[in-house]
């Protein structure tokens, strides 16, 4: 049998690339879990279940909370991983799992979320937050070092999937690379369309400044509309101090209160630029449409006035003139719930499984030898 390695950049959140490692991983339930650093609290429950193999980073003090201060540390960390008994190593990055190095005669096959995003659009993550100038003089001299290391490990991989067309022209773009495309899986059996809707909006998302997520809470709060938000993160406190009496902060829920809320919500308000961004299929698997920001991956996947509804600039004005025309629209919920399921688990596992067989040399001949034994 081959042995295969599924390595994430780090594993101390759950989030979308959480979500997909999970469902590479039930695909290739044999693979040995690899990592930088794990914090196995912040997991979901079948993540938590599975032993991980992780780097020095694991010795680390409070990684919960620091993880994303230790970005220097990354590429040291990326290229320690030891990795040389693998026949096929399967990477889910979002900056720096592309550049763990493989023996000579494995293939490495990276599903890409995007370039390592703050730092290849870093005058706009600074735009939003509140360092100093010194503070930002460092920060860019850092950045520019990771750019080149990243452009480096960029030539690691054998193979790319990018989760988008938009991220396929970015890699292009960024590493001259070409690479297919199987979007993210969305587990649509998780949720159910309701006989009833209620009148709110709904959040789902982590709370942090480039989620624009304060463009919902002024635009609900300015109309007196209500706004459920689910999530958490540290723009919690701003965006709180912001908001009126028709917003609501939940933080963090279990799938059975989330997928309540999203089955009964007037629709989901997606404010920010997403690489593809999956909780608008999540919500429309559930029936709802999505008030999306015209850009990054919602371009590809809100079709207007059948899943949802796109608005053209990020400004409060323009996210209130899409929500009047989300109320105007008589939305089909069968309709926009069978756009989802062109996105559910099982098609990217089947899609990105038989890319796995048509590059893999190991996983070809696993496959034959279980044919024969079957």
């Amino acid at each position: 049998m081959s042995k295969i390695a599924l390595f994430q950049d780090y594993l101390a959140q759950h989030g979308g690339a959480e979500r997909v490692t999970e469902a590479i991983h039930r695909a290739l339930p044999g693979a040995d879990l690899c990592t930088t650093m794990s914090v196995p609290e912040k997991l979901t429950p079948y993540l938590r279940e599975i032993p991980i193999k992780t780097t020095w980073m694991q010795a680390l003090p409070a990684k919960a909370r620091l993880y994303r201060h230790y970005f220097l540390l990354y590429p040291q960390a990326v290229e320690s991983a030891e990795l040389r008994e693998y026949d096929l190593i399967v990477s889910s990055c979002c900056g720096y799992a592309k550049g763990v190095r493989r023996g000579p005669n494995a293939i490495h096959v990276c599903y890409c979320h995007n370039p390592m995003r703050w730092v290849w659009r870093f005058q706009d993550y600074m735009a939003r937050e509140t360092f100093h100038a010194p503070a930002k003089l460092a920060l860019s001299l850092m950045v520019n070092q990771l750019k080149k290391w990243e452009v480096k490990a960029s030539r690691r991989p054998d193979y790319y999937i990018a989760n988008s067309h938009i991220v396929a022209g970015r890699l292009k773009a960024a590493f001259g690379i070409e690479a297919a495309v199987i979007e993210p899986p969305i587990e649509t059996s998780r949720f159910w369309i309701s006989r009833t809707t209620e009148d709110y909006y709904l959040i789902l998302s982590r709370l942090v400044p480039y989620k624009r997520i304060d463009l919902a809470v002024e635009a609900c709060t300015r109309t007196g509309r209500r706004l459920m938000v689910i999530g958490d993160g540290p723009d919690r406190e701003r965006l709180m101090a912001m908001a009126g009496p028709t917003v609501r902060f939940l933080g963090r829920l279990p799938d059975s209160e989330v997928n309540l809320h999203a089955s009964r919500c007037r629709a989901l308000i997606f404010p920010g630029e997403e690489d593809f961004g999956m909780a608008p299929l999540e919500v429309n698997a559930a029936g709802r449409p999505a008030v999306a920001y015209e850009a990054g991956g919602a371009t590809e996947t809100v079709k207007e006035t059948i899943n949802g509804i796109l608005f053209p600039e990020q400004t409060a004005d323009a996210l209130i003139k899409a929500l009047e025309k989300c109320e105007s629209v008589a939305w089909d919920p069968h309709t926009i719930r069978r756009i989802a399921m062109r996105y559910d688990i099982r098609r990217f596992q089947g899609r990105l499984l038989e890319f796995l067989y048509n590059v893999s040399p190991a996983m070809r001949e696993d496959r034959l030898l279980h044919r024969r034994a079957g």
